[in-house]
């Protein structure tokens, strides 16, 4: 993997005729190092926001030894890349095959579910196995998010009180699990549903030894800046100490975007312009599903030297492919006299981006390449440090 110090440098030594993703493991480190230290808990990395083997290595060095998999796919390839990582099978539908591989081939005791059907099923792929660690996913609300997660999984109300009690029975550890949806962008997200766990907890009577808060912490990105992550790791704190549990009751949770999103980000060219709409050579079948389908609004900045005077304007994309829904409305601020043949760096694509490209239409090979600059925005750096770093240098 080649080394650069930034990407405005990548692009103007090397212009690039493919997208090339840049990666910055400064950044993987640092986010890491912030919840290993600062959540009052364990943190277990949602694999698939982002697979990538080396990506793993620098969590697992940086103090992230416990990841959520939720695939025998994402099972294996942990498994494989870093043999002593504690592994969390939390996808609440699994087939009984990938049960008994995961806890008899891989080590696997930690399983999540959200009906009896599934309890059964774990239980008769493990043999009747008496040390499991079974988490019960509970439905919460999603409001507090900007993607929701809240139709899919998670017990109904009706349902929670008879399978608390009979996955009491089944596990060595109890667990609650939930997911408050993707890009939490306040810490009430937590409290409420740790108000929902609180009641559960009261009406099955049971003894209930890990408390998991799911994901949904945010990376912060145009028009969805979100507070400080210690505000949501005081909030989660105070309400888990005050739920009616074990002593010894463990605290987790499962970052995904958080600890990933500012790692890589993606150089693409434009290929014309037509008014305020730019083809560029990435694009929703690519690393920016979610700019395409979700309206996600990643940061941009055009890389060119000397800069552009121009007044920022905005602009959408259409990427590579022949089809229509190939398309970024953004709007992405940009220099007005951005032109074919410049270079534009796209931001925080560290989380689902890059995990969810395909190579549908002949598009998506990419080089990666290293770069030493700052992400484009942080949660964990300094703002001035940020912009400080992002000053282009050759």
């Amino acid at each position: 993997m080649h080394k650069h110090h930034s990407a405005l440098g990548l692009a103007t030594a090397r212009k690039p005729v493919q997208p090339v993703t840049l990666v910055r493991p400064h950044a993987a480190r640092r986010a890491a190092r912030f919840f290993a230290e600062k959540f009052p808990g364990r943190s277990i990395y949602a694999v698939k926001a982002n697979p990538s083997p080396d990506l793993l290595a620098l969590l697992w060095e940086s103090g992230i030894t416990h990841y959520d998999v939720a695939s025998i796919a994402e099972v294996r390839l942990v498994a494989r890349a870093l043999p002593a990582a504690t592994l969390c099978f939390m996808h609440p539908v699994k087939a009984k095959e990938t049960i008994a591989e995961a806890y008899f081939t891989h080590g696997v005791r930690t399983f999540s579910l959200d009906t009896i059907e599934e309890l059964e099923k774990i239980v008769r792929a493990t043999r009747g196995a008496e040390d499991l660690n079974l988490c019960v996913r509970l439905r919460v609300s999603s409001e507090h998010a900007k993607l929701s997660l809240a139709a899919k999984f998670g017990a109904e109300p009706s349902e929670i009180r008879q399978l608390l009690i009979a996955t009491r029975q089944a596990s060595d550890a109890l667990g609650i699990c939930f997911h408050v949806g993707s890009q939490a962008m306040t810490p009430a997200a937590y409290s409420d549903a740790m108000e929902r766990v609180r009641a559960a907890i009261v009406d099955a009577g049971v003894t209930v030894d890990i408390v998991d808060v799911g994901g949904g912490f945010p990376s912060t990105y145009p028009g969805m800046e979100p507070p400080p992550l210690d505000a949501y790791f005081a909030v989660i704190h105070r309400a888990f100490e005050d739920l009616p549990i074990s002593y010894s009751a463990e605290l987790w949770c499962e970052p995904g975007r958080a600890l990933c999103a500012e790692y890589s980000s993606l150089i693409v060219r434009v290929e014309k312009r037509r008014g305020a709409e730019l083809y560029i050579n990435d694009g929703a079948y690519g690393a920016l599903f979610d700019a395409a389908h979700l309206g996600w609004r990643f940061p941009v900045a055009l890389l060119r030297e000397p800069d552009s005077n121009a007044r920022d304007m905005a602009f959408s994309f259409y990427g590579p492919t022949c089809d229509d829904l190939d398309h970024m409305a953004g709007p992405f601020l940009l220099p007005a006299d951005v032109a074919a043949g410049d270079y534009i760096e796209i931001g925080m694509l560290g989380a689902y981006g890059c995990a969810m490209r395909t190579g549908f239409n002949g598009f998506g090979a990419v080089e990666t390449h290293e770069v030493s600059d700052e992400p484009m925005d942080s949660l964990y750096a300094e703002p001035e440090r940020v912009a400080a770093s992002n000053v282009a240098t050759l």
